[in-house]
């Protein structure tokens, strides 16, 4: 661990609170065809249990240099699209080649190992680094971490030491204000927000896209509004097509689609500059929200027209918008679309039709479907087949559940396989009284972990996808 400590170009930021969408699986988001160099041989691998440090020995075989700014930017680009297990990889990497990390570099390697591993891990290694190079960035990371997995207790104390060190910043106090917005302790939100200004640290942009993002969620429409408004008249903070976004989503959650197109219309007249396509899908979501169809394919219009290429992140959020408005015919037209321009194929996307046409009973249809894509050398992950579980137990049909429950146990890929608990208990009820106690047993420990439980909050509702993304973006930048 004593390696993992020297490297990395200083920096003043020392967090990166990502907008969570998937690991991207996108071959490249540079306009023209580039010429091969890492970037180029690392982006396509999208597959976080394949590892890159092969791509880079065989760079060097090949009798070209490695150079360490190019891997800091090769990081940064992989942490944007949350590939934290590869950009681990090469953290890594170049801390055993330099022989450690500098204190910004230490953050940013706390915060992969947090996103890769567990906070746990990232413990162990927090505690590992020299004293020397626990600074302000390595507690803020720290303290990030704790905040992004909801360690109350553990964030809580970490800010009071960072208080007594005289180390607790801006950027701290917002890592603290999105762990109380994600967990809906609004009163604890309100608190740290007045002893801000009481002592004196100043708000930042940030500060104000959570607290907008915390009322909205909470459907505090009085609260969302005043922080809006004041932000709307300091011009210094620089408003963006977000904050509406984030507002719309406010007046959706509390049955006022008017304003919430309002806030909508409004704020296309924002977007600019590489953040168009962040906007672009943020809004085709929303408006499928109030149910705007003509507008979802206006946007998505815009999207294509105006966008060099686009990715997979674009097309499973108008999927899903289509999904969400019933449109499943523009949603069969799409995903022809989407296999035509050749991105690199992600089972999350068919995955969004395969659903809606379990959901629909159209199980026929869906096994029809999952059968072509098979027969084009693609392999269900266990996430496809659990759809057909599901859908066959609420059905009654246990035979074909049970069936499809031992095709989800022999997938080779498990990432984001859940089964809720009702659906497992009928299966397994199913198979012992078939006597077939070996499957039983064997789903019994593929399963352990991944089974979903029910759960209620407000604070977890689907609207948390509203983030203040402006504030991710800003901190993006640690190196």
């Amino acid at each position: 661990m004593m390696a993992l400590a020297r490297s990395y170009k200083q920096s003043s930021n020392y967090l990166s609170i990502s907008r969570a969408l998937f690991y991207s699986t996108e071959t490249s988001t540079i306009k023209k065809k580039q010429p091969d160099n890492l970037y180029s041989r690392i982006s396509p691998v999208g597959d976080p249990n394949v590892s890159v440090i092969p791509i880079l020995e065989q760079w060097e075989k090949e009798g070209k240099s490695v150079v360490f700014s190019q891997i800091i930017t090769i990081i940064k680009s992989l942490r944007k699209f949350n590939r934290y297990t590869h950009a681990l990889q090469l953290s890594e990497w170049m801390a055993n080649r330099k022989g450690g990390l500098t204190a910004p570099g230490v953050a940013v390697h706390l915060d992969l190992v947090s996103k890769a591993q567990g906070v746990e891990q990232a413990e162990k290694y927090f505690n590992s680094v020299p004293d020397d190079l626990k600074t302000l960035q390595v507690y803020g990371a720290l303290l990030n971490c704790y905040a992004a997995t909801k360690s109350v207790e553990k964030a809580e104390a970490t800010a009071e030491k960072m208080k007594q060190m005289g180390t607790m910043t801006t950027l701290g106090y917002n890592s603290m204000l999105n762990l109380y917005k994600k967990n809906g302790d609004y009163e604890k939100l309100d608190k740290i927000y007045l002893e801000m200004l009481e002592t004196g640290v100043s708000c930042d942009k940030p500060t104000y896209y959570i607290r907008l993002s915390a009322y909205a969620l909470a459907s505090d429409i009085e609260k969302m509004e005043k922080v809006l408004e004041t932000m709307e008249n300091n011009s210094s903070l620089g408003i963006d097509w977000n904050a509406y976004v984030i507002a719309s989503g406010g007046y959706i959650k509390s049955g006022l689609p008017d304003k919430a197109l309002k806030m909508l219309k409004k704020s296309e007249n924002y977007i600019q500059g590489n953040s168009k396509g962040a906007a672009w899908e943020s809004l085709i979501g929303r408006y499928a929200s109030i149910g705007k169809k003509d507008d979802v394919y206006r946007i998505w219009n815009l999207y294509k027209t105006s966008w060099s290429k686009v990715y997979n992140r674009g097309y499973s959020s108008m999927i899903d918008a289509l999904v969400r408005l019933d449109d499943i015919v523009g949603v069969e037209k799409l995903l022809a679309e989407w296999e035509s321009q050749k991105l690199s194929f992600d089972f999350r996307i068919p995955n969004m039709l395969i659903k809606a046409y379990c959901t629909k009973g159209l199980l026929v249809k869906a096994e029809a479907y999952v059968d072509r894509l098979v027969d084009m050398g693609k392999q269900p992950p266990a996430s496809t087949w659990v759809l057909f579980v599901t859908a066959y137990t609420k059905d009654n049909e246990m035979e074909k559940a049970a069936e499809m429950l031992k095709k989800c146990v022999a997938a080779e890929d498990m990432r984001g396989c859940k089964l809720d608990l009702d659906v497992f208990t009928a299966c397994v009820e199913y198979l012992e009284e078939n006597g077939d106690l070996e499957t039983v047993e064997e789903i019994e420990k593929v399963f352990e972990g991944r089974i979903r439980v029910p759960l209620i909050s407000n604070a977890e509702s689907s609207d948390d996808e509203v983030e203040e993304q402006s504030h991710h973006r800003r901190n993006d930048n640690m190196f």
